[in-house]
């Protein structure tokens, strides 16, 4: 009897909700203060916004080609065990699964329940569950539970059928859309502000919490790149639902370069309406408590900015959360499907044809990170190891430009080989410079990848599914 397959849900609009809705986060909101401080000149600090916009939308190039020649689910896994082989492939999964995005997802729920207790005046965090159990005396915190609750919540909306996620993860996206668009839009129409604000320079501000070393010169225009592409961070995240994607050939190029255009785009206009509002010094002065956004709304609207800020990153963090879940939960059914994970993981729901194990596995491990509060430490450990990837994926076309001479690409890489071999040695770079800023960082990052070498050679002497046997022998 032949196996469920996924469904092919998703249209053209549902892949560029996916895309924009994981790059659009919380960091259009944070990160301009701190660049401010970085590089002081405000036009300095768009020009980083615009360099990091064009470097992400070279990678898309790439993943658009390599995405349409093999539009399957599992995304980077796929490309990288094709290019290099299983173990490489499952070392990326190993991190993706265990730590990077269950980790980011914990982190975006436990940030929407803070969120949510601003806006409600502070009542999460003062209410409290208690109840006593087999002689045990449990209780949790309304934050921990806020959180908890949207991580399952979200995990059924995805449990549904893949045409709800991509129906919802279009809605959530477009409430996001507007919220940036609107607060870009108040700024211009209601702020008592300047075009003479652009001449001036945040080095004078407070800077809380930025370090000296990473204000001015190099070393803080390089900062300044890494926070604006931890705010573009997620423009690849469609291509784990490949397999669940329309017309994939045309609908995933659409969905990696539409989606990077529009959020650039987005990025460049409420930052402009920022330093239209605000002093460069006065961006660089906003407390860690605050955000930009925040204050800037303040000028017109005042304490009320706080709660309306707080509601606006609550829909923002919904929106990543669901989109993240909805697209890398496919990356543990892919590889089950392969034999290199548990295999009940593998199995599509006879109602939907969703991976419905997957999410819920997934959902209970970023469960178990959210309690824990170890999300953040283990997210920063691993920004090293992740970005090798991003290197290695996009070195993959390479590999399959050579390996691959005959496949059909519906899609061809524009600017190849110059434009991703660009993005290679951009990539490089930041990879030479994370690990000279923070070794501990990139070397615990290279200790959790490690971590996974005994699973690997566990699920690999166990027996091959046939569709790895098949794998194996289509890529010879």
């Amino acid at each position: 009897m032949q196996r469920p397959e996924l469904t092919r849900g998703i249209g053209a609009w549902g892949a560029v909700a996916v895309n924009v809705a994981n790059m659009i986060g919380t960091g259009v909101f944070l990160k301009t203060r701190v660049m401010t401080c970085n590089v002081g000149d405000p036009r300095t600090v768009l020009l980083v916004w615009l360099a990091a916009g064009l470097l992400s939308l070279a990678g898309t190039f790439s993943y658009s080609e390599i995405a349409a020649m093999m539009p399957e689910a599992g995304g980077d896994y796929i490309y990288l065990r094709r290019a290099y082989g299983r173990l490489t492939g499952f070392l990326f999964g190993w991190m993706s699964f265990a730590v990077a995005r269950a980790g980011s997802q914990a982190a975006l729920a436990v940030g929407l329940a803070i969120f949510m207790n601003v806006a409600l005046g502070g009542a999460l965090e003062n209410w409290r569950l208690q109840a006593d159990f087999v002689g045990m005396h449990l209780h949790a915190g309304g934050l921990t539970l806020a959180a908890l609750t949207t991580i399952w919540t979200v995990a059924l909306i995805n449990c549904a059928s893949v045409s709800t996620g991509g129906r919802t993860a279009l809605v959530a996206t477009s409430a996001k859309v507007v919220l940036v668009f609107g607060v870009g839009l108040a700024a211009f129409a209601f702020a008592p502000g300047s075009g003479s604000h652009f001449a001036g320079s945040g080095f004078g501000g407070t800077c809380e919490g930025v370090a000296a070393s990473a204000r001015g010169g190099i070393a803080g225009f390089g900062a300044a790149m890494l926070g604006a592409l931890w705010a573009y961070d997620g423009w690849n995240n469609v291509a784990p639902l490949a397999g669940e994607i329309r017309d994939p050939q045309r609908n995933l190029p659409r969905a990696f370069v539409g989606g990077m255009l529009v959020v650039a785009a987005l990025y460049l206009f409420v930052n402009l309406a920022y330093y239209y509002a605000l002093t460069p010094r006065e961006i660089a002065s906003v407390p860690l408590s605050s955000s930009v956004a925040t204050e800037v709304l303040k000028r017109f609207w005042g304490p009320v900015a706080v709660s309306l800020t707080a509601v606006a990153l609550m829909i923002s963090s919904f929106g990543s959360l669901h989109a993240s879940v909805l697209a890398n939960s496919r990356i543990p059914f892919a590889m089950a499907r392969d034999g290199l994970f548990f295999h009940g993981l593998a199995k599509l729901s006879p109602r939907s044809n969703v991976p419905v194990r997957a999410i819920v596995a997934q959902a209970f491990w970023g469960s178990v990170l959210a309690v824990s509060g170890s999300y953040d430490t283990l997210t920063d450990s691993v920004v090293f190891v992740s970005w090798a990837f991003y290197g290695l994926s996009m070195a993959s076309l390479f590999v399959f430009r050579r390996t691959l001479p005959d496949a059909p690409r519906p899609y061809r890489a524009l600017g190849y080989p110059f434009v991703p071999l660009v993005f290679l040695l951009v990539t490089l770079a930041l990879l030479v410079n994370t690990f000279i800023a923070a070794p501990r960082q990139a070397l615990t990052g290279v200790a959790v990848l490690f971590a996974g070498l005994p699973f690997y050679w566990w699920w690999s002497r166990a027996d091959r599914t046939p569709g790895s046997r098949r794998r194996d022998l289509a890529r010879g």
